[in-house]
């Protein structure tokens, strides 16, 4: 009797759980297709507000360059949320990067688009609520050096 009812409780969790399962894994699915969509609009609208060389440098890496309006700097603004903005140079090399993000949850491309107004509209403002960090630069592999001179 006891071996019957513990069968039987033992089914019924089984049961139980592949339902919990299979919610959970519905739910996922819709979690994903309504990101996909979100992002999809945010990439459409970042698409729009941006230059046409802008775009082209979106198409091609994901990133684009954007003038500061107060100091005329360079700025790279990287595919992402966070940690994105990179200060360049003339030689188009990172020298340092601003991390500044709007308070409200945001897809890639709508956070990507408040850091590009940002910059151009009010660079000053902007910066002094970002926080400054160094950027990794990758090293120079054997075949990127330069040669060396034979003496």
């Amino acid at each position: 009797m006891l071996m019957q009812r513990l069968n039987s409780a033992t089914r019924y969790l089984w049961r139980w759980m592949a339902e919990g399962a299979r919610k959970v894994l519905t739910l996922r699915e819709r979690y994903k297709a309504i990101k996909d969509v979100r992002e999809a609009r945010g990439i459409t609208l970042l698409r729009e507000w941006l230059s046409p060389m802008q775009r082209a440098q979106f198409d091609a890496s994901k990133s684009f360059d954007v003038v500061g309006c107060d100091s005329g700097r360079r700025y790279r603004i990287l595919y992402g949320k966070v940690t994105n903005v990179h200060e360049i140079d003339d030689a188009g090399r990172p020298v340092i990067g601003w991390c500044f993000v709007p308070s409200e949850h945001l897809v890639a491309a709508d956070v990507m688009l408040a850091q590009k107004i940002a910059l151009e509209t009010n660079e000053r403002a902007t910066l002094a609520v970002a926080n400054r960090f160094n950027v990794q630069v990758p090293r120079r592999t054997r075949a990127d050096a330069r040669p060396r001179r034979a003496y």
